[in-house]
């Protein structure tokens, strides 16, 4: 009735009535989650406890309990990045990749997004495209992503004993029927195919394509050995932006098509390598992923290992050291004992450096031996990878001074180095620097401060003049070990010039 008038009592019964009928709509179980539950075998408070330890990983501060994930179960839906860490701690825990929609949860992007090893080409294509297009733009943050040693497991893993890709032709007509004729797909009365000065997705791709991008390849390596990997390394992303992502996506035959992932694996993981030199480890991270997983869909087992070299190399800087020994062991068992002698050397090099990294003299020195033994019976006719040629008797000096002085052996470190150093060419610019450095702590472990600051001055002069900042972290290390000689006369005099510069 209009203008009628209720009692407190009254009102509270209408408001009662009124929120009954707006409830909101009840939340359906998630069974999927609750059986992926019972797969792995986790209790709430387990599922719970290592969601948070993931977030940790990634800077995240979570405090999830079993109450959470009981929600989780009666249908509420995670907030932020939540489903992807879940998603994740399954994957690791199930082997094999899960979504956070696999898990009944709500779609984002993964927390490891640029991590995944793709299940096929047509995936992996898609995923190293998004990389370039995504750091070649004002994606800052990309580069700031953190690396994790556990993204390195699965894809490693998966390279491992993955099967190889049957197919990776596009576009490509298909092989005639028996007794059938193949039907031109270009002929008699059609123009020919016209080349455009910017390749657009679909062209046919030619050998010529493929030549290119490896005499690219060659020049941006030259500028990173001497220049450091800031030099040029937004030219390089750029280009596999605008010129190799259209010929992925172009036309191309078995035989073409794996010689083109193969072009493009290299140029990917030189991008990779570059983002490394300037210290964006989780951005060169993704990189060498997805340059292992463009090797594979070439069938080039020899390159997936020293993607996996590299790979090593940036976990033994990063202190990783037993990440990059089980890396340089994949690397091994991946390519087994009919791969050339210097490949052989190296990849024993590189696991002695992992070990080295974690103070295993015993380890260190047996791998030293392994290489050592190798590239001695390497021959100047041998059929050695393009990618391995730089890998010589310097190289191998480099490696056994560095390993040298991380075991604080610092008389061999130095003889090693001096060696590396009297056979390495000037257009390794930055090896001789790192080489330098590793010679300068040398001298310093033996008491020789003259000599040690004179070879780190020399190390500073040139890092000035290079875009590296791996280059500059050598000379901070060794300024750090400077320190309790702060007020000697030597030390004094290092600053001095080093402040000039």
């Amino acid at each position: 009735m209009a203008g009628a008038k209720f009692t407190p009592f009254q009102n509270a019964i209408r408001e009662t009535g009124r929120l009954m009928t707006e409830r909101p709509p009840q939340r359906i179980p998630n069974r999927q989650l609750a059986a992926l539950i019972a797969e792995a075998g986790f209790s709430n408070a387990g599922l719970a406890r290592r969601v948070d330890q993931l977030g940790l990983e990634h800077g995240l501060d979570l405090r999830y309990d079993k109450t959470s994930v009981t929600r989780w179960l009666r249908g509420q839906q995670p907030r932020g990045t939540t489903p992807a860490l879940i998603a994740e701690v399954f994957t690791r825990r199930l082997g094999r990749r899960l979504s956070a929609q696999d898990l009944g949860l709500d779609a984002c992007a993964p927390v490891y997004a640029g991590l995944e090893f793709a299940a096929s080409p047509e995936e992996a294509i898609d995923i190293v495209s998004g990389l370039w297009r995504k750091d070649s733009g004002s994606h800052t943050e990309l580069r700031k992503i953190a690396f994790t040693p556990a993204g390195l497991v699965v894809p490693s893993r998966d390279w491992l004993i993955g099967r190889a890709d049957e197919r990776v032709a596009r576009g490509a007509a298909p092989p005639p029927a028996e007794g059938g004729t193949r039907v031109p797909t270009q002929g008699r009365g059609h123009p020919p195919r016209q080349r455009h000065a910017e390749r657009g997705p679909g062209g046919r791709v030619s050998m010529g394509d493929i030549a290119a991008l490896r005499s690219v390849g060659e020049l941006f390596r030259t500028l990173d050995h001497a220049y450091g990997g800031g030099h040029a390394r937004q030219a390089l992303v750029r280009y596999l932006e605008h010129e190799a992502e259209p010929m992925l996506r172009g036309t191309y035959g078995e035989s073409t098509g794996r010689r083109l992932f193969a072009a493009v694996a290299d140029l990917t993981r030189l991008a990779g390598w570059t983002s490394y030199d300037i210290t964006a480890h989780g951005l060169a991270q993704r990189y060498f992923v997805q340059a292992l997983r463009l090797a594979q869909a070439a069938g080039d087992r020899s390159y997936g290992s020293y993607v996996l070299v590299t790979m090593s190399r940036q976990a033994v800087y990063l202190g990783h050291g037993r990440e990059a020994v089980q890396l340089a062991r994949v690397a091994q068992q991946g390519v087994g004992s009919g791969a050339p002698s210097v490949v052989q050397s190296l990849l024993h090099a590189v696991e002695a450096r992992g070990h080295g990294v974690l103070g295993e003299v015993r380890a260190c020195s047996a791998s030293l031996a392994r290489a050592e033994r190798a590239l001695e019976t390497s021959r100047p006719g041998d059929d050695v990878p393009h990618w391995a040629r730089f890998f010589d008797e310097a190289q191998l000096a480099d490696e056994f001074g560095h390993c040298h002085r991380d075991l604080q052996q610092y008389r061999a470190a130095a003889q090693h180095a001096e060696r590396s150093l009297q056979l390495r060419s000037q257009a390794y610019a930055r090896s001789r620097l790192f080489c330098r450095v590793v010679l300068a702590t040398a001298r310093l472990g033996l008491g020789e401060l003259e000599q040690a600051c004179t070879l780190g001055a020399e190390a500073a002069a040139q890092a000035a003049e290079m875009r590296s900042v791996r280059a500059l972290e050598y000379v901070r290390d060794f300024e750090r070990r400077l320190e309790p000689y702060r007020d000697a006369a030597a030390v004094r005099a290092y600053r001095e010039k080093v402040a000039m510069l």
